[in-house]
C-alpha cells in the first residue's frame, strides 16, 4: 500500500477567507480516459474533511481536481456576469511518487486563480 495522499485548501483572496462550501470532484485520467473518484466540498478552513485521495486509494497517474467556484461564488452572493467569467476550474497534474504527499492549493478570486503544488 502507498504512504502518498492528496489534499487540497482554497482560499478566497477577494474576501480574505477560506472557501466554505465549494465543490471538489477529482478524475483519475490515466488510461485515456476520464473516470470520477469523488466529490466532496469545503469546509469552513477550505479543506476537505479528509484526504481527496487518501493512502488506500493513492496511485500514480495523471489525475484533474475540478473547482466549481461559480457556484461558490454564488452562494457567497459574488454578482455574477453573464457569464460568470470563472464558473469551473480545472487544474490537471501528475502524482509521479506513490509515497509523497500531494497538495494542490486553490488561489481564488471571482476574475483570477493560482495553485501550486504545497506541502
Amino acid at each position: 500500500m502507498a504512504n502518498g495522499y492528496l489534499t487540497t485548501h482554497v482560499l478566497d483572496t477577494a474576501r480574505g477567507l477560506p472557501a466554505n462550501g465549494l465543490t471538489i470532484v477529482l478524475f483519475d485520467l490515466s488510461g485515456g480516459k476520464r473516470v470520477q473518484v469523488t466529490q466532496m466540498t469545503t469546509n469552513s478552513d477550505g479543506r476537505t474533511d479528509s484526504p481527496i485521495l487518501p493512502k488506500d486509494a493513492f496511485k500514480t497517474g495523471e489525475y484533474e481536481l475540478e473547482f466549481h467556484a461559480g457556484a461558490y461564488l454564488d452562494a457567497i452572493g459574488t454578482p455574477p456576469g453573464d457569464p460568470r467569467f470563472l464558473n469551473v476550474i480545472p487544474i490537471r497534474f501528475g502524482i509521479s511518487d506513490a509515497e509523497s504527499h500531494y497538495h494542490v492549493p486553490l488561489l481564488l478570486s471571482p476574475f483570477g486563480y493560482s495553485t501550486y503544488r504545497g506541502s
